[in-house]
């Protein structure tokens, strides 16, 4: 099967970000389909001056690209205009390219447009992943406010969904949205697979003989926390910042490793100087790329994340979970949710509340750092949950499932 993968956001591994579409995309190849990925990218050296597009041959993957400079620190309304670009260069794109099915994978909601136009104008079936609930998210951040903006953004989605011929929403909550506005589509193909993790990459990734962390921030901590993420209004990164102020007065050994990039990076740091935690037991440090990151995580006791405490962003399903997951490491978040709930049930870390108003939930999480047995039960824990359900395997097989049922139709 020929399959065109739509992902605004492509990375290999050696760039910062995400990986699962590349992964799954090795993993649709080594499954016997041909793939072949149209993409933006803020990479200059993919910038051709005499065309829109630059097409790229790596690791048996063509992937399409159009020079589109991209990062977190923009504003909402720069990035809007990226997105309508984007969608407008890989309508024209897409059109231009024969395959058996499209996969379009958010955000942004737009993604789905050329998708859609595809199946309209060439009658190729696409599948949607939904990777957030767009625009449900952005509205309930306060990002959307316009009345007749919300109302076209939700009839796009509608759309978008109807003609899909399968979705896939990567978390069971993000279903739940769906379907508790759209009770239609349970009609249809609508199958979970969460974000996936390279097992392998994060377990073999490492070397015992260096040290990047303390290279990074001069000491080895006694317990070290990461969080590897954007630095956006959603991650809330603030909350650290408020949760290291009130741990240094009580266990100054506990440290936090912010690595990323993100509009609201120079506020987080400005108020960590303001609070006076800033390369104490808080370190906020530039991005590094995928192959980097197991190294980092081996070198800390426990991975994190962080959302705002608005319930529609429980439904993430953010890279960071899952990669902590595969670097068989607990993981630290302060939301509820699908997430809360497999951390409690597998016991797989900790969870905070979304406010630190509580002196005795703060107490009880450095008495747990301090409890060596039950952090070495969870790695083990972790690293089971990892091959058992959110391997790339996994997910290439469920994939490959959908991919037999569109076939037949």
């Amino acid at each position: 099967m020929k399959i065109i993968y739509l992902h605004q956001y492509f990375i290999f591994p050696n760039e910062p970000g995400g990986t699962r579409s590349y992964d799954l995309a090795l993993g649709f190849l080594r499954s016997g389909h041909n793939v072949e990925i149209i993409s933006s990218t803020s990479n200059p050296k993919y910038k051709n001056d005499d065309s829109r597009w630059m097409m790229v041959k790596k690791n048996g993957l063509v992937v399409h690209y159009t020079y589109l400079p991209y990062s977190n620190s923009l504003s909402f309304k720069d990035r809007i205009i990226i997105f309508f670009k984007f969608l407008v260069f890989s309508s024209i794109k897409i059109i231009n390219l024969k395959a058996d099915l499209v996969l379009a994978t958010s955000t942004p909601l737009t993604i789905g447009v050329p998708a859609l136009l595809n199946k309209w104008l060439r009658k190729t079936p696409f599948i949607f992943e939904v990777r957030d609930v767009w625009p449900e998210a952005p509205i309930a951040v306060g990002a959307i406010k316009n009345r007749a903006i919300k109302k076209i953004l939700f009839y796009l989605e509608y759309l978008i969904y109807k003609n899909a011929t399968a979705i896939v929403p990567l978390s069971k909550d993000m279903r739940y949205s769906i379907f508790s506005r759209y009770p239609d589509f349970k009609k249809k193909p609508v199958e979970v697979i969460e974000n996936i993790l390279e097992i392998d990459r994060f377990q073999f990734g490492y070397s015992h003989d260096i040290s990047l962390l303390t290279s990074k921030i001069g000491f080895k901590p006694r317990f070290s926390i990461l969080y590897a993420g954007a630095f956006g209004k959603v991650n809330g990164l603030n909350y650290v910042v408020e949760l290291a102020n009130k741990l240094i007065k009580i266990d100054p050994s506990i440290v936090f490793i912010l690595i990323g990039e993100g509009y609201e990076k120079k506020s987080v740091i400005k108020n960590a100087k303001a609070m006076n935690v800033i390369n104490k037991n808080l370190f906020i440090l530039d991005s590094i790329s995928k192959e980097d990151l197991p190294q980092i995580y081996y070198e800390c006791d426990m991975g994190s994340s962080y959302v705002i405490p608005i319930i529609e962003l429980w439904a993430n399903s953010a890279n960071k979970f899952f990669d902590t997951l595969a670097a068989k490491k607990p993981i630290l978040i302060n939301y509820e949710g699908w997430q809360k709930e497999l951390i409690q049930k597998e016991n797989i870390g900790f969870v905070l509340p979304p406010n630190l108003n509580s002196i005795q939930s703060i107490r009880n999480f450095v008495k747990y750092t301090h409890d060596d047995k039950l952090i070495h039960l969870q790695k083990e824990n972790a690293i089971r949950i990892a091959k058992e359900k959110y391997s790339t395997n996994v997910a290439v097989e469920k994939y490959n499932k959908i991919f037999k049922i569109i076939k037949t139709q």
